[in-house]
């Protein structure tokens, strides 16, 4: 019912979506790239939607094409499985502390696709991934999907902790947002009878 699959395909990348709003949590997550699969694994468990996503890009160059085309890939996905937004909640946000540091996620499902990023990291890489690379997964992610997307880092030190409480703040916004709302449930969420 609300699920999806995408399949993308260019010269750089080969990417296969499947995503169940309605899930548990459950993930299947192979980009290649091992700090971006466990970043992918944080939004299927801790939003509740089932993620099986496979990657294979030309890492041989570098991870920006493989990351960047996986936020599109999934993003597709989500915008798709939940077709015309009937009886959403739309709108969440979600502060998330991790060890010493707190950082919030705040979005609009509005099919108005915007990312403010306000997240600065101490290092250049985690794990083999560019620090750089997070912010074009979120705005991929965030223009596929077509969500008013903002993520800031309000206090922390690890750059670690910093990212991985982004993208479970992510989850927990999602989770919210996609949520049916029984008081709503045939009605689309907006004064413009559509989104």
């Amino acid at each position: 019912m609300r699920k999806a699959s995408i399949n993308r395909k260019t010269k750089e990348t080969s990417i296969s979506v499947e995503v169940n709003l309605d899930g548990t949590g459950k993930s299947s997550i192979k980009t290649g790239i091992g700090f971006l699969d466990h970043m992918l694994e944080q939004i299927a468990k801790h939003s509740l939607i089932d993620i099986s996503l496979e990657a294979k890009g030309d890492l041989h160059i570098d991870l920006h094409h493989t990351t960047e085309d996986s936020g599109i890939a999934l993003g597709e996905a989500l915008k798709e499985a939940l077709g015309d937004k009937k009886g959403i909640k739309r709108y969440a946000s979600a502060t998330i502390p991790m060890d010493e540091t707190l950082s919030r996620v705040s979005l609009d499902l509005s099919n108005r696709p915007y990312l403010v990023w306000n997240v600065k990291l101490a290092v250049e890489k985690l794990g083999e991934m560019d620090t750089e690379l997070f912010k074009e997964w979120y705005h991929a992610f965030a223009q596929s999907a077509g969500i008013t997307l903002h993520v800031e880092n309000i206090y922390g030190e690890n750059s670690h902790h910093i990212i991985e409480s982004c993208y479970k703040g992510l989850a927990r916004a999602l989770r919210d947002a996609v949520q049916i709302d029984s008081r709503i449930q045939d009605i689309i969420p907006s004064t413009k009878g559509t989104i």
